[in-house]
């Protein structure tokens, strides 16, 4: 049972903590890479969306996703080069979205903060 809520930034401080317990990020990937869609909150902006539990990764593999593979990334790996380099590229980080797809966007160094 997910334990994602209508409350963005509650879901994503649940992002923050379960992914320091279980040192994992899951997102989506094809064989033509990471899962990226347009943002719903900044124009001309793409946002990369990342869950704390392979579950609520899982749920979201579905229909237009559906030919995605929920996979773990390594949250040291994920806070030390993933951020950096989706920083670079100007990519968001969509975190924990719920059924609705709602979720927190934010640029990849105010998520890394979330980690100091």
């Amino acid at each position: 049972m997910s334990k994602l809520t209508n409350d963005i930034e509650a879901n994503l401080a649940l992002f923050v903590q379960e992914t320091q317990d279980t040192k994992l990020v899951w997102g989506l990937r094809n064989e033509d890479g990471w899962l990226a869609c347009d943002s719903t909150e900044f124009e001309e902006s793409e946002v990369m969306p990342f869950w704390s539990t392979k579950e609520d990764a899982q749920a979201h593999n579905v229909e237009e996703w559906s030919d995605f593979e929920v996979l773990e990334i390594p949250l040291d790996i994920f806070v030390e080069d993933w951020l950096i380099t989706l920083a670079e590229d100007g990519v968001l980080i969509g975190t924990n979205w719920n059924a609705q797809l709602e979720g927190k966007e934010l640029e990849p160094s105010e998520l890394a903060k979330q980690y100091l």
